[in-house]
C-alpha cells in the first residue's frame, strides 16, 4: 500500500533493535519514510524537529515508557496519530493508552495485515481531518464573502435611502415654493409669488445638482469638506422648510447667531441632515393633541471649537423608548407614512463629520435636537448620538 498522505513520515519507536529492524522493512515497504528511536527521550526529540504525522510506539520501553511518550506527544501537537504496540500481557496497558486518545494498538508479534489496517486507519484520520479543515476554510471564506455582500447591499440601500431622503427633501421644498406661489396668486401679492418662485428655481436647480452626483458616483461618497457660510447654509435650510411647517400652521422661527461665521463641512449632508430633522419636527407637532400654538425654533450658533445647531419643537416629545430608537436603522414611530431612514442618515452624516446629537425630550412636551460639529476637526466618531 503507498501512503496517499502528503507528508508520509511514521516515527518508529522500540527499544529493541531487531524489532525496529523488521517493522522498518514492512514500513518501507508499504511506502512509509521511516524515522526510527530506541527510546522515549529520543523520540521526543525527533518528533520536535520533524514532525512526523504518525508515530508508531512500544509500550513497555525503559527511561520513558510508551504511555508517558504518547501523552507528551499529544500536548505537543493534539493531531498525531500514535499507534501502540503490546505485548500479549499489556491489554490493560493498551486500553489505557485508549484512553489518552492513542490511535490504536497492536500486539506482538505484529502481523503485517494488522500492521497496514492501523497505518490505513490512522491515515484515513488525517485525511478526513483535512478534508474538515479544508471545508472549514471554505465554509469561512463563504460566511466572510456573505458578510461583505450583506455589508455592500446595506451600504446601496443606505445610499438609495440617502438620495431618496435628499429628493423628498427637495419635494418639500418643491411643495412650499408652489404653495408660495399660490398663495401669492390668490391674493394678488407679486412679492409673494416672487418668493415662492425663487424657492422653486433654488429646489430645480438641487434636483439638478443631485441628479449628477447620482449619475458621477455609483458607490456613496466620502464627504466633499469645503469653507461654507453658516448664516447661509441655515436660511437656505429655513427656506426650504418654512412653507411646509406654514402649511400646517406651525410657527417657525429662526434663532440664527449673524456672526457665525464659516465651517469645514460638507454643506449639501449637513442641509440634507438639518432638513430630515426638522421634517421630524414638522412631523411631531402635527401629531400633538396639546392645545398649544405649535412651533419650531431653528438655531445656530458657533464656540471656539464647534459648530452648534439646535432644532426645538413643542410637538408630541418621545419617552425613553422611542429616544432610544430614533437613530436606529428602519425605526419609525409614524407607522406606514415613515421609512425610518431619515433620523438614522442624519446621525451618520453627523456622525461623519465628527460630530454629536443630543436628543432631550419628554412625552407631551417636544423635543429639543441639538448638533455639535467641529468647526475644522476631520476626525470621525463611531458613536455621535447621546440621548437624555
Amino acid at each position: 500500500m503507498q501512503t496517499n498522505h502528503s507528508n508520509n513520515q511514521v516515527l518508529l519507536v522500540d527499544d529493541e533493535a531487531d524489532i525496529r529492524e523488521v517493522l522498518c522493512i514492512a514500513l518501507k515497504d508499504l511506502g512509509y519514510l521511516v524515522l526510527e528511536a530506541d527510546n522515549g527521550e529520543e523520540a521526543l526529540n525527533i518528533f520536535k524537529d520533524q514532525s512526523p504525522p504518525i508515530v508508531l510506539t512500544d509500550i513497555k520501553m525503559p527511561t520513558m515508557d510508551g504511555i508517558e511518550l504518547l501523552k507528551r506527544i499529544k500536548n505537543e501537537n493534539p493531531e498525531c496519530e500514535v499507534i501502540m504496540i503490546s505485548g500479549h500481557g499489556d491489554m490493560s496497558l493498551a486500553i489505557k493508552s485508549l484512553k489518552h486518545e492513542a490511535t490504536d494498538f497492536i500486539t506482538k508479534p505484529i502481523n503485517v495485515d494488522a500492521l497496514e489496517i492501523s497505518l490505513k486507519r490512522a491515515n484515513d484520520k488525517i485525511i478526513m481531518r483535512n478534508k474538515l479543515k479544508a471545508y472549514t476554510e471554505n465554509l469561512e471564506l463563504l460566511i466572510r464573502e456573505k458578510i461583505e455582500l450583506q455589508d455592500n447591499l446595506s451600504a446601496l440601500g443606505l445610499m438609495i435611502g440617502s438620495i431618496s431622503h435628499g429628493i423628498k427633501g427637495l419635494l418639500t421644498g418643491l411643495d412650499g415654493g408652489i404653495y408660495l406661489v399660490n398663495a401669492g396668486i390668490r391674493k394678488k401679492n407679486l412679492n409673494q409669488i416672487e418668493e415662492g418662485w425663487e424657492v422653486v428655481i433654488l429646489m430645480i436647480d438641487r434636483v439638478r445638482r443631485m441628479t449628477g452626483d447620482i449619475l458621477l458616483h455609483t458607490k456613496q461618497r466620502d464627504l466633499d469638506r469645503r469653507p461654507a457660510d453658516l448664516l447661509s447654509l441655515v436660511s437656505e435650510v429655513a427656506l426650504t422648510v418654512e412653507p411646509k411647517a406654514a402649511k400646517y400652521g406651525i410657527t417657525f422661527i429662526r434663532d440664527f447667531d449673524a456672526m457665525a461665521g464659516e465651517g469645514l463641512i460638507d454643506a449639501g449632508y449637513i442641509s440634507t441632515a438639518l432638513i430630515n430633522i426638522l421634517e421630524n419636527a414638522i412631523d411631531a407637532c402635527t401629531h400633538t393633541k396639546a392645545a398649544v400654538d405649535k412651533r419650531i425654533t431653528f438655531g445656530l450658533r458657533t464656540d471656539k471649537r464647534h459648530i452648534i445647531f439646535t432644532i426645538q419643537d413643542n410637538g408630541i416629545g418621545m419617552d425613553l423608548d422611542a429616544r432610544e430608537k430614533i437613530f436606529s436603522l428602519f425605526y419609525s414611530s409614524k407607522g406606514k407614512k415613515g421609512t425610518g431612514l431619515g433620523l438614522f442618515i442624519a446621525n451618520k452624516i453627523i456622525g461623519q463629520h465628527g460630530g454629536t446629537i443630543n436628543v432631550d425630550s419628554v412625552l407631551g412636551h417636544g423635543s429639543i435636537f441639538t448638533l455639535k460639529i467641529p468647526i475644522t476637526s476631520a476626525q470621525k466618531v463611531s458613536d455621535p448620538v447621546k440621548v437624555m
